[in-house]
């Protein structure tokens, strides 16, 4: 537009020979050319304008922060301010990098080495001619990466629904106007105004302030809300301690504010957390390293039996094409391709198990990763406990003591006196009472729907007054005049006078011991003022103490006629209470071996009083600061990090550090957390776990699972489940390679030997269905053992094909060759000529020897009456599925002339049952001597031990 103006200016301008004619401008023209310019020089000008880190802008004053930001703090920006800024700044959000596209997810699928080994194997069947099997290989590929694909893509919905919200919203003074806007379009400049229950909608300098308290727990780990200011600072502190900055994400609990938006979307604190998430790769899972070395494992072991037949070949002057045929053959043929299959149905049902306890897992390996992990890092604020303050201990003035049951912004729980236990109510107990009721005249929140309004120490003497059945105490009272809390002066105080008598009118005061005593002169005893000795003020001292050193919060509490001339009450302790069944589920963790470890942004107080009631370590705890990691080197910080079980004053840098320090050591770690204050760590984490309720969006998108009721115990099923999955993936491949080891035997041998072929195509076939079908895909649904909890999480080092499973292979794989070959030898007419009879017998017994090998296979270490012989309904299912086709193939003739088979009498049946029951007896015994033998070695240490 602007362009177009001055071409029409030069028009103007003509030029003739050597010289120039002029043409007058009009007077309209000439002032649309001064205008067009001023709109440049503003637009330069909103260009200029820039976000402020916080730290900076902590330090201006308002007339500076005006200036740097070019708006008037009465009227805001201008429209085309904003417009501008938009253009500079975009818009006030960040959105994940999810834009991949759904065709490329579902082709990241085929990565795994595993696959690549069957389409490899699918290639050379191909080439080979035998189309039957590239088919089937092709299927069998395809069926697993599809449900991968779609399982993953369910994950990411349920994510999706959990965390639409209602979008944020503001109040915005724009061109003088109050104006209500989302908060996605808030540039750098604009003024927002405040108030109770907000959520801080970008980062903001304040510039006007009433009794402002925000809860930042969700930024910082701290439980208690913190006062706000809006006086310039001087001093040189971290983020936590710029009073003057309301940060992103974060919640107004009390009061009002007006401010400066100084950054916004990615240029605001929550932004710069959320760029550091996404800068962490997530690492791979212990089962993807395991499928990756199974894959390397059977590649080699394929190209070795191709090598051997070749050579055996070449050897006895056979054709070098004919014999490399066989050996691709047998080699393809070796390569489990139900094993990606079973991987994907175990880790799909353990997925669908854990949804219905309520956990959502978002990538499918991480359901086997959790029974690899030995520590569970968690962040303290609304993890481990529920972010609700609440009263859990009193101390009258007259030295009763008394416990409070019941967690959060409720009346569920009770007050009992000690050590009677007896439960009161009112004012049963006259001391109690008095000080219940201090608690709450002198209080300005309101509980609604058990969330308070107002500050959270106030939610929580409102709480116990409502435990008393004193809630309604306040309103027999008419408030005359408020002395509010500051942080000078430490105290807060009401001046009252009672609704139905006609009493002088009273001050409730509550605040710091040591600041409310001294205006105290009297102190109660059982409801008669006594004057207030040195004696009983070191007495309430001493108890003040002892409930600083439990973590506690204490406020103390004072009524009277004047302020000089208050009564003492007593003393109460407030503290964020670990969540229902955090205690058991950190016991039981700790007795399978896995370690937990406190992360808080709190003070060391707070923090070992919570360890100790949660039963970390079994109450040894040995705490470390982040000021102390930082002055650690990262070497020495891995070697320490282990020994500890609870770490306070941290900052998110600091979780990023402890997390990498523990994978340093060889620790598979699990994150918990719910804050923007953990979404580095959850990402950076083997496993990161997020609260589903409490829970920001940027923690959610971090993690790979969330627990939607917030349920810390859950993550226990999810070990349990983790640790089941791995030995039932162990279960099928000990089946599988046995299967396909005697299959190979077979046909080697006797093609090495020069004798017929013991089995024809057709019988191979269907053993293939059965090593590949519902027999052994069964083997992966086995209900997870009762003891898995108890047992140690697995070494990541350890691969599936460990040495005492490649030793109980080759031990079923030589019973089953011992005795088909013993079969085939017996049945063989002596001219060497293969027969219905013999291939029948022989393909009888090999089929009968799998069926058996599969029931033995279904525990590694447990005898089958010890798991359940009627447990796995699937696994019975499918073998008398077996069973009965088997008996068809033999005796319905259509199928006798297709698998060229013949009948066979009882007796041929009982002898082939009893012959193949062998792989099942002997892998038995061999589970019953290594039970023997592991209970002496336990008696023999347990003997040096005494």
């Amino acid at each position: 537009m602007v362009e177009t103006r001055f071409s029409k200016f030069l028009q103007k301008l003509g030029f003739s020979g050597a010289g120039h004619q002029y043409e007058p401008l009009e007077r309209g023209e000439l002032e649309t050319l001064f205008d067009e310019e001023c709109e440049l020089k503003a637009i330069e000008k909103e260009k200029m304008v820039v976000a402020l880190p916080p730290k900076e802008a902590s330090k201006h004053h308002r007339e500076d922060l005006a200036e740097a930001f070019c708006v008037d703090l009465e009227k805001g920006l201008s429209e085309f301010s904003v417009t501008q800024r938009r253009l500079a700044h975009g818009w006030n959000e960040f959105v994940a990098d999810n834009s991949e596209p759904g065709w490329k997810k579902y082709l990241d699928q085929f990565k795994n080495p595993l696959i690549l080994l069957l389409l490899a194997s699918a290639l050379v069947s191909t080439l080979t001619k035998k189309y039957e099997d590239a088919v089937s290989i092709a299927m069998a590929v395809l069926i697993v990466v599809t449900v991968a694909f779609i399982q993953e893509y369910r994950s990411e919905k349920s994510l999706e629904e959990l965390t639409k919200l209602v979008p944020p919203e503001c109040n915005c003074i724009r061109e003088g106007k109050l104006q209500h806007l989302l908060a996605r379009d808030l540039v750098p400049g604009d003024i927002v105004s405040l108030s109770i229950g907000d959520r801080i909608p970008a980062d903001i300098r304040l510039t006007e302030v009433t009794d402002l308290l925000v809860d930042e727990s969700s930024f910082t780990g701290e439980a208690e809300p913190c006062s706000k200011t809006d006086t310039p600072l001087t001093g040189e502190g971290d983020l936590t301690s710029l009073r003057n900055i309301v940060f992103m994400g974060t919640l107004v609990q009390c009061g009002k504010g007006q401010g400066v938006v100084i950054g916004t979307g990615e240029k605001s604190q929550f932004g710069e957390v959320f760029k550091m998430m996404r800068a962490e790769e997530t690492p791979k899972t212990p089962l993807q390293k395991s499928m990756d070395s199974l894959g390397k494992q059977l590649t080699l072991f394929s190209f070795c039996i191709i090598g051997v037949i070749i050579l055996t070949g070449w050897l006895q002057g056979k054709h070098l094409l004919s014999m490399f045929t066989i050996g691709v053959s047998l080699a393809v043929a070796a390569i489990p391709e139900g094993l990606p299959i079973v991987v994907m149905v175990t880790l799909v049902l353990g997925v669908l198990r854990m949804a219905k306890k309520q956990v959502i897992v978002k990538k499918l390996p991480i359901v086997e990763t959790l029974g690899c992990c030995n520590v569970i890092c968690s962040d303290k604020t609304g993890t481990l406990t529920a972010n609700e303050m609440t009263v859990t201990q009193l101390v009258t003035s007259d030295g009763l003591h008394a416990e409070v049951s019941g967690v959060g912004y409720n009346g569920q729980g009770t007050v009992c006196l000690l050590p009677s236990k007896e439960v009161i109510k009112e004012f049963s107990n006259v001391s109690v009472g008095k000080l219940v009721e201090a608690g709450c005249v002198a209080n300005n929140a309101i509980i609604r729907k058990n969330t308070v309004m107002g500050q959270p120490t106030e939610g929580a003497l409102i709480a116990l007054a409502m435990k008393m059945d004193l809630s309604d105490i306040k309103d027999s009272y008419v408030r005359k005049k408020e002395i509010p809390f500051s942080s000078e002066q430490k105290w807060m105080a009401v001046k009252c006078s009672p609704k139905t008598e006609e009493h002088e009118d009273m001050y409730f005061m509550k605040g710091a011991f040591e600041e409310v005593i001294r205006y105290c002169t009297m102190y109660n005893h059982g409801g008669i003022p006594l004057p207030l000795t040195p004696q009983q003020r070191a007495f309430c001292q001493q108890e003040e103490k002892k409930m600083g050193l439990l973590g506690l919060r204490v406020l103390a509490l004072a009524s009277g006629p004047e302020l000089g001339q208050l009564t003492f009450l007593g003393l109460v302790g407030i503290i964020d209470p670990p969540r229902a069944g955090v205690k058991e589920a950190v016991q039981i963790l700790s007795e399978s071996g896995v370690s937990v470890k406190m992360i808080t942004g709190d003070a060391l107080e707070t923090a070992l009083a919570i360890g100790r009631n949660i039963g970390l370590c079994n109450g040894k705890l040995s705490a470390m600061s982040g000021e102390e990691m930082d002055s650690m080197e990262q070497d020495k910080l891995a070697d320490h990090v282990g020994k500890v079980s609870v770490f306070f004053r941290t900052s998110p840098k600091h979780k990023l550090k402890i997390i990498k320090a523990l994978q340093e050591s060889g620790a598979i770690v699990a994150m918990t957390g719910d804050g923007v204050n953990d979404a580095v760590a959850l990402k950076s984490a083997d496993i990161g776990i997020a609260m589903g309720q409490t829970g920001t969006d940027v923690s959610k998108e971090a993690a790979n699972m969330i627990l939607v009721d917030d349920d810390f115990s859950a993550i226990m099923n999810a070990v349990e489940e983790g640790k089941g999955i791995f030995h039932n993936i162990k279960n099928f491949v000990r089946f599988q390679l046995s299967t396909s080891i005697s299959a190979l035997s077979l046909i080697a041998l006797s093609t090495m030997c020069n004798l017929p072929n013991p089995l024809n195509a057709m019988q191979i076939l269907w053993i293939n269905i059965i090593m590949d079908g519902p027999p052994a895909q069964s083997l992966g649904v086995e209900p997870v053992d009762k003891d898995t909890l108890r047992q140690p999480p697995r070494n990541v080092k350890d691969t599936i094909l460990s040495r005492a499973l490649i030793l109980r292979i080759l031990l079923s794989a030589s019973v089953i060759i011992s005795g088909t070959l013993f079969i085939f030898w017996k049945e063989i007419p002596e001219d060497k000529a293969s027969t219905p009879r013999t291939t029948t017998m022989t393909f009888t017994c090999f089929v009968f020897f799998d069926l058996f090998n599969a029931l033995t296979c279904r525990s590694q270490t447990k005898l089958i009456f010890e798991i359940g012989f009627l447990r796995n309904h699937m696994f019975l299912y499918s073998v008398l599925g077996s069973i009965l086709g088997q008996l068809a193939v033999i005796y319905i003739p259509p199928l006798q002339k297709v698998f060229q088979t013949e009948n066979l009498s009882a007796l041929d049946l009982l002898l082939l049952t009893g012959l193949a029951s062998s792989v099942f007896i002997l892998s038995e015994l061999l589970k019953l001597c290594e039970k023997f033998c592991s209970r002496a070695k336990k008696a023999q240490i347990h003997h040096e031990e005494v």
